[in-house]
């Protein structure tokens, strides 16, 4: 008789456990254990039971188990075991990671924990248990197609329709609906209250001030504080909630005619020399020229695609020194200068708040991390199975990123959702920006090294995203590379592992509808073709997500310095803005409402955020890749020590990047 003792782990979580009966039998080189009950798996959080299993033979070298639940009588409820554990009778310890729900009387198979990545690692049952496993999860995750030019998702109306490995946990999706409901009817009410004396306009900033308690928010208040100054203007480009779209550049536009006249308030050289000397910065909204505005509250709305041309004084402050608010050059689009009438100048500045909204929104945000993450995701469940390194490295950076774009599908972005309801692009003009902002993504722009070069923005002084983002890359870069170099020795190794390359194959076909010229790889032929890949798509959903989402509240919760919406067309002369002006081209009081409960909702931290570097499930079992994962979260420790002793020195201190910070995946 052989002896073997299991121990079963279950999940934190509530309403993981299971009252159903559970069957287990191990299945070894030589043959099995046969089948055996699992008495008195309850509700033990966190907990281990632990039995013994007897077995006439040997079965030689453990390599599945085989997990049978029946219903208790007609019951047949849902069951998140985290691992199973055996210990053989020569003492070794054999893990099965599982980490599944396991919501049906049907049986499973989970494959002991050492990673292979392709087939022909597999002993022939595994294969065939690692073939059925993929064609279940490609059945149960399919791709649904968006409109044309959209990367397509995962098929799902509802979170509801989602497998359940890919819906909200109870605690987290309780708590995201309270939120919401809270702040709809907070600004319901407010909305209400404004109607009922039919005063839904503001008629002055004062009126803002009384919105929420600024000063119980520490960024936030320095917003409002300071968002009229030209220097703050300027610092947002680089620390704010966009730092993608600002470049250095070599020459002006040819559609922006800025004279060395025009500019002298600023350089006190010629335009030409503050070029060469690497002084001179762009940041063009061409890919929101002739949107299609939408009304609000039966009232037009108005979206500029603005240029602005910006200086690094001798200070290293960046400045803007000229805003031409429409794309092509004319007698009735002038180009706005600091010398201006302050409300001129104002009225142009906030115009380009607005225009960052939304490319913000729906370039850098929802398209750059959200979609992306979700075309990642779905590609890694449809392709590698649980036992591929692949897998085991990338499953923890997916967590709840379908989930939460599917709610983002129909209460955020539909014709009813609420940045429709607040934006001046409403449906159409989002479905416009998304699509022009696909065709014109690339690789390069997706890898922040690559990107800060190409951007030339390596040198400007103060650039915390770029500092703080190169550093998280090269120290993702370096685990990343230990892990995939401990399991593909040679290059040969990728190019054969059929699982990987469907994998990449279905990201570019899905996610980046095949376009050559955005240089997102069709196959991998190197380990480190594979390598920097899979920094990025980990990066894409943590620490990038991170960078464009978390200050969404700190620096749209006073509705001047981001206005979602414009009540009026952009100016087309000068000397004409006064506050009044200003405050009429302002989004109205429940437009303002909804968008400061919008942005407050998608900006909440909740009981199971799980930092960078975090993984609570146990996919690896080997020794080498703990130990890289140990490395990984000792560096990421470091650096977030620098970066709050950075901090620490600095008036308004750069936060979105610190690890402690970061969250694993998109989830919010």
């Amino acid at each position: 008789m052989e002896t073997y003792e299991v121990t079963v782990y279950y999940s934190e979580e509530l309403m993981s456990g299971t009252l159903n009966n559970i069957y287990i039998e191990l299945i070894g080189k030589e043959g099995t254990s046969g089948t055996n009950w699992l008495p008195g798996i309850k509700y033990y959080l966190g907990m281990g039971s632990q039995y013994t299993i007897t077995s006439k033979n040997s079965i030689g070298k453990l390599l599945l188990i085989k997990i049978h639940k029946k219903p208790l009588v007609y019951y047949q409820d849902s069951w998140f075991p985290k691992k199973i554990e055996v210990k053989a009778p020569d003492g070794k310890l054999y893990i099965f990671p599982m980490c599944t729900w396991i919501t049906d009387d049907q049986i499973h198979y989970f494959n002991e924990g050492q990673a292979l990545k392709d087939l022909e690692d597999c002993p022939p049952r595994s294969q065939e248990i690692r073939s059925e496993e993929l064609q279940k999860r490609q059945k149960a995750y399919s791709w649904k197609e968006s409109e044309k030019g959209i990367p397509e998702h995962v098929e799902a109306k509802s979170e509801s329709q989602l497998p359940l490995d890919a819906q909200f946990i109870l605690s987290k999706s309780m708590m995201f609906k309270l939120k919401a409901a809270l702040g709809k009817v907070w600004a319901d009410g407010w909305t209400k209250f404004s109607r009922m004396f039919n005063a839904d306009q503001w008629t002055n900033f004062d009126q803002l001030n009384k919105l929420v308690d600024y000063s119980s928010y520490k960024i936030l208040d320095k917003v409002k504080e300071n968002w009229r100054k030209d220097e703050f203007f300027g610092y947002q480009f680089l620390n704010g909630l966009n730092p993608m779209l600002i470049k250095c550049i070599k020459a002006l536009p040819d559609n922006f005619h800025v004279t060395d006249d025009m500019i002298s308030h600023y350089c006190n050289g010629n335009l030409d020399d503050e070029i060469k000397k690497g002084n001179i910065f762009l940041c063009d909204y061409k890919l929101l020229d002739g949107v299609q505005t939408e009304e609000i509250n039966k009232k037009k709305q108005y979206l500029a695609a603005p240029l602005v041309l910006l200086y690094k004084t001798p200070e290293d402050t960046l400045v803007p020194i000229a805003i031409q608010l429409k794309q092509k050059p004319a007698a009735d689009n002038p180009i706005f200068l600091p010398n201006d009438s302050q409300y001129d100048w104002l009225l142009a500045k906030i115009f380009v708040r607005s225009a960052e909204f939304h490319l913000h929104q729906l370039n850098f945000h929802l398209l750059r991390t959200h979609l992306l993450a979700e075309v990642f995701a779905v590609s890694l469940l449809r392709n590698l199975p649980m036992v591929h390194p692949l897998y085991k490295l990338l499953i923890a950076h997916t967590h709840y990123t379908l989930g939460v774009n599917v709610l983002a599908r129909n209460n955020l972005i539909n014709s009813t959702g609420a940045f429709t309801q607040i934006s001046a692009s409403g449906e159409k003009g989002t479905l416009q920006i998304l699509k022009r902002s696909l065709s014109s993504l690339t690789y390069k722009s997706l890898c922040i090294h690559d990107d800060i070069k190409e951007r030339g923005m390596e040198n400007i002084p103060n650039f915390y995203y770029r500092d703080d983002g190169c550093r998280l890359w090269d120290i993702l870069h370096s685990f990343v590379e230990g892990i995939l170099k401990h399991y593909y020795k040679n290059d040969n190794d990728v190019k054969r592992d059929a699982e990987v390359q469907e994998w990449i194959r279905e990201i570019n076909h899905r996610g980046f509808m095949g376009q050559e010229k955005s240089g997102i790889p069709q196959r991998f032929n190197t380990v480190s073709e594979l390598v920097k890949f899979v920094t990025m798509v980990i990066f894409t959903g943590s620490v990038q997500h991170s960078a464009v989402n978390s200050g969404q509240y700190d620096f749209g919760g006073w509705m001047p310095n981001l206005p979602t919406t414009m009540k009026c067309p952009p100016p087309t002369e000068k000397g004409k803005a006064t506050e009044d002006t200003l405050i009429a081209a302002l989004p109205d009081k429940s437009t303002t409402y909804k968008a400061n409960a919008t942005l407050y909702l998608l900006t909440r931290e909740y009981s199971d955020f799980v930092k960078l570097g975090d993984y609570p499930e146990e996919h690896f079992t080997e020794e080498k890749p703990r130990e890289l994962i140990k490395k990984f979260q000792d560096d990421l420790k470091k650096l977030s020590k620098k970066i709050k002793k950075r901090n620490n020195k600095l008036d308004l201190p750069y936060e979105y990047l610190d690890p402690e910070k970061v969250e694993n995946s998109v989830t919010i």
